[in-house]
């Protein structure tokens, strides 16, 4: 487990816990009958989140990061620099690859990541990132 910065504490965990379960709530997931939140901290001090929202055509669906991404970007950017995701029942559950590549993207290798295991760095949940470097 990653020790976390004085500034972060248990306390905001559980922030991010609930503001994750709220917005699973609002998921949309009629085909899997699994909806999943996520939100995170970014380096500013704001709150993203989102939910997945499922499409009859299964490939098109959106995972809950994808939506929390784009509620950075749609809010003024930054990095995300704490994050936690979320199944049905609350529990905390770990990203799909596709949305470690894009956590990585948005947060970079020292982003945290709660996981069932703790706390872990996005250089640890994806090592040997392929990112926005490696095209510079």
């Amino acid at each position: 487990m990653t020790d976390l910065p004085d500034s972060f504490g248990d306390a905001d965990w559980e922030r991010l816990h609930e503001a994750a379960v709220e917005i699973m709530g609002r998921a949309y997931a009629p085909y899997s009958s699994y909806p999943v939140g996520a939100a995170a901290r970014v380096d500013d001090g704001r709150l993203v989140v989102g939910c997945n929202v499922e499409n009859a055509a299964y490939g098109v669906g959106l995972c809950a990061e994808c939506g929390m991404v784009s509620s950075l970007h749609a809010s003024g950017g930054g990095r995300l620099t704490h994050a936690v995701c979320v199944d049905g029942q609350g529990g905390v559950i770990m990203p799909c690859g596709r949305c470690r590549q894009l956590l990585f993207e948005n947060g970079g290798p020292s982003l945290l990541l709660m996981t069932g295991a703790g706390v872990r760095r996005m250089d640890e949940v994806l090592p040997d990132a392929f990112g926005p470097d490696n095209l510079a």
